[in-house]
C-alpha cells in the first residue's frame, strides 16, 4: 500500500511508484500499488520503480552523433561519490559545450554516481589513485597523457584548497593557461575576485579552470551520453604507474587521529547524546568502542552532562559526518539545523512522532540504555572475535 500505520505513525512506503519531470523532481504516483503488502514491502516487480528514471530528461548529445571538440572535467571522489563542488564543476562543463562537444570526466578513486546525471558523456575512471594514496605525479601523468589524447578545449577542476587545486596547479605550471578562483563563467570568459576581494577581474576563458563552490548549479535539465570509457582508462593507468614508479615521493599512508582528539566539525563518525541518555559512562563507553567523536544536544550540554563544546546545532556546532547516531535526541529545530550535511542519520528514541525520528535514515524505536548496552556487548564480541582471528 502507498500508506500503513506503524506504532501509530503514518508511514509512506518509500518505494512506492513514481515519475520524474523535466527538471528532475520527484513526483509520486498516488493511489497506484505495487506488488507490495500493507507494511510497503515490494516484491522484485515493484522495485524496478526504485531504478533513476531518464526518460523525462533529454539527452544533451544526440546518439550516434559525432562530436569535433571536447571539454575535459577532472576530479576525485570521496568513497565512491563525487562531492557537491565536484558535481558543479561536472556540469560547468555540460553547460558551456555545445551540440558538437562532448564533455569527459576523469575520476581519480572509484565511482558509484551516475555518470549520465552528472552530464558527462564520457567517463574515465582510476579506482587505484584518489584520497587514499598520496601519488601527485602519478595523477599528472594521467591527466598530462589524457589531455594530450583528447586535445580538450578547456579543463575544468575544482579549487577545492586539497587535492583539485594542487593538481591542477601542477598541470597550469607544465605551462597550461590557468585561471584560478573563478566565481563566474560563461561563454563569454570567467570572472574571479582579485586584491582580498576588493576587485572582479574579468577575462576570456582560460585552458585549465579552476572554479570556486557554487559557480554553477549542479542540478542539469538533460543527461549525458554517460559511457564509461574503460579501454582509455587502461591506457593512461598505464601512463600513470611508469610515472609513479619514477616518483620521488613516497606514500607512508595515513596516519589517524582517534576519534575523541578530532573537531566535531571534521568527524566523519558522531555518536550523540540526548536528554534520553542517563547513563554518561556508558554512552562514552559505546563511542570509544565504535572510534567515533562525542557529540551532544543542548538539552544534555545545559544538564552539565557534557561541556559546551560538544553541543551540535544552530547555538553550537554544525557538522558533516557521514554517519550521525543520536540517542535519545527528540530533534529540535536547532539541532535539526546542525546535522542538516550528514549523509546518514540513524535516531534512536521511545517517542515514535519525534521530529528527529522523521529526519533519520533509519529510525529505531526504543530505549536508548537497552540499544547502548546491547550494542557496546556486540561491538565488543567484534572486536574480540577480530583480534583472536
Amino acid at each position: 500500500m502507498d500508506m500503513a500505520i506503524q506504532n501509530n505513525v503514518r508511514r509512506v512506503n518509500p518505494r512506492r511508484p513514481f515519475t520524474v519531470n523535466a527538471d528532475g523532481v520527484r513526483r509520486v504516483v498516488l493511489g497506484q500499488l505495487g506488488d507490495g503488502d500493507a507494511i510497503g514491502n515490494c516484491s522484485s516487480q515493484a522495485l524496478i520503480h526504485d531504478q533513476p528514471h531518464h526518460a523525462a530528461k533529454p539527452v544533451r548529445l544526440a546518439a550516434g552523433g559525432a562530436t569535433t571538440a571536447c571539454l575535459l572535467a577532472v576530479a576525485h571522489s570521496d568513497r565512491g561519490a563525487l562531492d557537491e563542488h565536484a558535481r558543479q564543476v561536472v556540469a560547468a562543463a555540460a553547460l558551456l559545450a555545445d551540440g558538437a562537444t562532448e564533455v569527459v570526466l576523469l575520476v581519480f578513486g572509484e565511482l558509484n554516481d551516475d555518470v549520465a546525471a552528472l552530464g558527462a558523456d564520457r567517463c574515465i575512471v582510476l579506482p587505484q589513485y584518489g584520497g587514499h594514496v598520496f601519488a601527485p605525479e602519478a595523477e599528472l601523468a594521467a591527466l598530462s597523457a589524457l589531455t594530450e589524447e583528447l586535445q580538450p578545449a578547456h579543463i575544468f577542476m575544482p579549487d577545492d584548497g586539497v587535492a583539485g587545486s594542487d593538481l591542477g596547479r601542477r598541470l597550469g605550471a607544465a605551462g597550461a593557461g590557468i585561471a584560478t578562483h573563478v566565481v563566474e563563467i560563461s561563454q563569454s570568459g570567467l570572472a574571479a575576485y582579485r586584491q582580498q576581494g576588493s576587485m572582479l577581474a574579468r577575462r576570456s576563458l582560460a585552458q585549465i579552470i579552476l572554479l570556486e563552490t557554487d559557480v554553477v548549479d549542479a542540478r542539469l535539465p538533460f543527461l549525458g551520453r554517460g559511457q564509461l570509457a574503460d579501454q582509455l582508462g587502461m591506457a593512461i593507468g598505464t601512463a600513470a604507474g611508469a610515472a609513479a614508479s619514477s616518483s620521488p615521493f613516497l606514500d607512508l599512508g595515513s596516519k589517524t587521529m582517534a576519534a575523541s582528539q578530532m573537531e566535531l566539525d571534521e568527524a566523519d563518525f558522531i555518536v550523540s547524546a540526548g536528554n534520553g541518555v542517563d547513563d554518561v559512562a556508558l554512552f562514552n563507553a559505546l563511542a570509544n568502542a565504535l572510534d567515533a567523536a562525542v557529540g551532544a544536544s543542548r538539552v544534555a550540554v545545559d544538564d552539565g552532562k557534557f561541556k559546551r563544546d560538544k553541543q551540535i546545532g544552530a547555538t553550537g556546532k554544525t557538522v558533516s559526518a557521514s554517519a550521525y547516531l543520536a540517542f535519545g535526541i527528540s530533534g529540535a529545530v536547532q539541532h535539526l539545523q546542525g546535522i542538516k550535511d550528514c549523509r546518514h542519520v540513524i535516531a534512536v528514541n521511545l517517542d515514535a512522532s519525534a521530529p528527529m525520528i522523521k529526519r533519520a535514515d533509519l529510525s529505531i524505536i526504543g530505549d536508548a540504555q537497552e540499544l547502548m548496552t546491547a550494542l557496546l556487548d556486540q561491538v565488543r564480541q567484534a572486536r574480540s572475535a577480530e583480534a583472536a582471528s
